[in-house]
């Protein structure tokens, strides 16, 4: 199983990125996705997850309103779209797969696979 994050990179606040992660080897339509984010002496956060069939989804309250998860079952990919960046939200960005949810998933507990991430810097 992989998955491989893309499209990370720097930005100037109030700026935007779409970041991908596609997977391979992976019942991607029997798992829910998620996007997590870690900061230099930070806790991981999960910022977004997104159910099997992509009709329920749940944000991080620190992200709400700004950033968008998406699934497309047909490519095995996941996608966060990032709006009106600030530097507060410079992190390595990871995607990750789980079977079920519960309130774990913000913590980064119970995930069964994760991808490499891709480093997101506003300044």
């Amino acid at each position: 199983v992989q998955l491989v994050e893309s499209g990370g990179g720097l930005v100037h606040p109030g700026g935007s990125l779409r970041l991908s992660c596609v997977t391979s080897g992976l019942d991607f339509g029997s798992h829910f996705m998620a996007w997590l984010r870690q900061a230099p002496g930070k806790e991981r956060e999960g910022i977004a997850i997104i159910s099997t069939n992509g009709r329920a989804i749940t944000y991080g309250p620190s992200v709400e309103r700004r950033f968008t998860i998406s699934r497309d079952n047909a490519k095995n990919a996941v996608y966060l779209q990032l709006n009106n960046l600030d530097p507060e939200d410079t992190a390595m960005y990871y995607c990750a797969s789980r079977m079920s949810f519960d309130v774990s998933w913000r913590t980064g507990r119970g995930y069964n696979y994760w991808g490499q991430g891709t480093q997101v810097t506003v300044s």
